[in-house]
């Protein structure tokens, strides 16, 4: 669906002390900006907040760091944020960074092994055959996310869709990716420490079976 554009948006986020209007000057100085050396984790595609909302505040010795292009929805998700933070009394600026960004231009935003984690949940399935290479666990992307991502770092992956599901196992295997974990109903499983997305939400409430899995990068 097409969001409105809402001027009042980008404001609001500028207001906010966790949402960088220049993320590409972090570069190489994550660290530095969260003023601790606590591990990164990087979630691609944010939407609403739901997910990195949960985990930043229940985990204060975890940096989070969420992307999003619309500032429709990053706006959502710094709201959602606070939300959450507020039910622990904590500030999201101490853990969590929100940032408007192509991730298709990813690679310029981080440094050589500042990422511990990434997490891809429900991105767009692109079924298209033309469209293949648009998608997030395609190994054009994995080539990016190597440029970043830690010797033993992992890619955390939810989806709905059988068939990139597939696909995604051979990308990852091709780039020299390790699976941990695999299942292909989440919520029959024996995981634990599960943040449902909405997304996640709906296409359980349809009845579609969640698929997850756990790449270890190993260069």
């Amino acid at each position: 669906m097409r969001l409105r554009k809402k001027a009042w948006a980008r404001p609001e986020l500028e207001s906010s002390k966790f949402f960088l209007t220049d993320p590409e000057t972090r570069k190489d100085k994550w660290h530095e900006e969260f003023k601790n050396d606590n591990p990164i984790y990087l979630e691609l595609g944010c939407g609403k907040g739901n997910f990195v909302s949960v985990k930043g505040a229940e985990n204060k010795d975890i940096n989070y760091v969420a992307i999003d292009i619309k500032d429709e929805v990053l706006v959502l998700a710094k709201r959602q944020i606070e939300k959450e933070f507020e039910k622990v009394n904590r500030k999201p600026e101490e853990n969590v960074r929100l940032m408007a960004k192509q991730i298709a231009f990813i690679e310029e935003v981080f440094g050589k092994d500042e990422v511990d984690r990434i997490y891809i949940n429900f991105c767009n399935p692109w079924p298209k055959k033309k469209h293949n290479k648009r998608r997030l666990t395609h190994t054009n992307f994995l080539s990016k996310y190597k440029t970043f991502l830690k010797l033993n770092g992992e890619i955390w992956f939810k989806t709905d869709d059988d068939e990139l599901f597939r696909d995604s196992q051979e990308y990852l295997t091709q780039k020299g990716f390790d699976i941990k974990y695999i299942t292909y109903d989440l919520h029959e499983s024996n995981f634990t420490g599960n943040v449902e997305t909405e997304h996640e939400r709906m296409f359980t409430e349809m009845g579609i079976k969640i698929k997850c899995l756990i790449a270890q990068y190993n260069r």
